[in-house]
């Protein structure tokens, strides 16, 4: 008989924080691949960083499917766990891996077919047509890494493993720390690549996570294997992966949408514009990383809690994600709003993309408080079984509300009044996220109930 895992026994806020703090030092190290490409492409020209700008959208689609599938596994394979339904766990697993690579392949056609005419849809500049074409083609072509890197990751955090995780995805990032100045700019005999050369050294480090992630999960996790031998895939484990997996991945997609369609707004005013936005992205995603890993880190304990009907635990848990949260918010916006100017000098920024800037980083930081608990709320729901809640408050935060509101703002104000829409449309969510929140709880306990009755 195996002995109780740590998510169903150990005092709710020191699990917390024991399982959150290394998804979120991973991710915040994580954050930096594209941060730190930037940071060394705007010192090619700002042509070159619009370039990646555009591209990012299209990064974040790929992004958003193997996360969704990731951590539909993730909390497919806790609740498993936490039920002590120890061969279907493995066989959710071995499922979720064939799902992964799967999904895969499709980016891998559209990064060699589909590069080009993507970001003609955003810019006609031949300079900046031909760099994005050059970074996207290279990112998505060799996806796969990605995709690897993401599931291993979600495996070792489904059964407590945070610190294992964290390990697989700090080795990617800092091998591609290390080789982007060196493929960009040509040191140590290496020659000086450029654009492409930020590209490689990004999917170097991809698949350095994933073969990581590999074998920390072949050497580290006796809990969970991979089952081969008469395996046949089921369709109701596909079905339940994807319950919690479409809408992650829908929600993770929105940030892609919203990136884009942002960018189609922007690129009327002028291409600093759009330079700027994949900036302040960038600086947001830094932030929002440390808040996605406290809500990864909720996601199995949730899961695990309430497949042990263990209640009163799920609820201690997003209380607590919501308190941290908010701390992690906090902190962010009294940066972004004390330095503007320092965050930008970063990524080489000119004195117009500085004047547009910094008004616009000290009113959308306003923003990160609701957005914290939205997102805190989101992740707890997911691991209830229901994905619906996160996709339709993400959506409101990132499209529903934003992009009509910001082409009105736009419209009537100019660009500087288009930033306002993010304090609208996050309050939205979050009256959104609340009341589902309460609406799931209640649901959950009231099922505990009828279970204990019938017994």
């Amino acid at each position: 008989m195996q002995k109780e895992n740590k998510m169903g026994v150990m005092p709710v806020p020191r699990l917390v924080l024991s399982m959150a703090v290394p998804i979120m030092i991973s991710m915040v190290v994580q954050s930096m691949y594209n941060i730190v490409d930037s940071i060394f492409v705007a010192r090619i020209n700002e042509q070159a960083l619009t370039a990646t700008s555009l591209a990012y959208s299209a990064q974040m689609l790929q992004i958003a499917v193997a996360v969704g599938t990731g951590v539909g596994v993730n909390a497919l394979v806790s609740r498993r766990l936490g039920a002590k339904e120890y061969q279907e766990a493995n066989e959710a697993a071995t499922t979720g891996l064939i799902l992964t690579v799967l999904s895969s392949l499709i980016f891998v056609v559209w990064g060699i077919c589909g590069s080009r005419s993507f970001i003609a849809l955003f810019s006609d500049d031949p300079e900046i047509l031909d760099y994005g074409t050059t970074y996207l083609q290279i990112c998505q072509t060799y996806a796969t890494g990605i995709f690897l890197a993401t599931f291993f990751q979600r495996i070792l955090q489904a059964t407590g493993r945070t610190v294992s995780s964290m390990f697989a995805q700090l080795a990617g990032a800092v091998v591609n720390l290390i080789l982007d100045p060196i493929m960009i700019f040509g040191y140590f005999g290496c020659p000086a690549m450029g654009i492409a050369g930020a590209a490689i050294a990004t999917v170097i480090g991809q698949w350095t996570s994933a073969l990581c992630g590999i074998l920390l999960q072949f050497i580290q996790n006796k809990e969970l294997r991979f089952v081969w031998k008469g395996f046949r895939m089921k369709a109701a484990n596909v079905l339940t992966i994807y319950q919690v997996g479409i809408p992650t991945i829908v929600t993770q997609a929105f940030g892609s949408i919203m990136i884009a369609l942002m960018n189609m707004v922007l690129i009327v005013f002028s291409p600093t514009a759009v330079a700027f936005f994949g900036v302040y992205f960038k600086l947001q995603n830094f932030l929002f990383m440390p808040l996605n890993g406290m809500g990864q880190a909720s996601l199995p304990i949730v899961g695990y809690n309430y497949g042990a009907d263990k209640l009163d635990r799920v609820g201690q848990t997003y209380r607590t994600t919501i308190k941290y949260g908010l701390a992690i918010a906090c902190i962010g916006a009294v940066i972004f709003m004390a330095v503007p100017g320092v965050l930008l000098d970063a990524f080489s920024a000119s004195e117009v993309m500085k004047e547009m800037g910094i008004p616009a980083l000290r009113i959308i930081c306003i923003s990160f408080l609701p957005a914290s608990v939205t997102m805190m709320i989101g992740y707890t729901v997911s691991g209830l079984g229901n994905g619906m809640v996160n996709m339709i408050s993400t959506a409101i935060r990132q499209c529903i509300v934003l992009i009509p509101i910001v082409l009105l703002f736009g419209t009537l104000g100019g660009i500087n009044t288009i930033w306002f829409a993010f304090w609208i449309s996050e309050t939205c969510a979050l009256l959104f996220a609340g009341f589902q929140l309460r609406r799931n709880m209640k649901r959950v306990r009231e099922n505990s109930r009828n279970r204990s009755t019938a017994a």
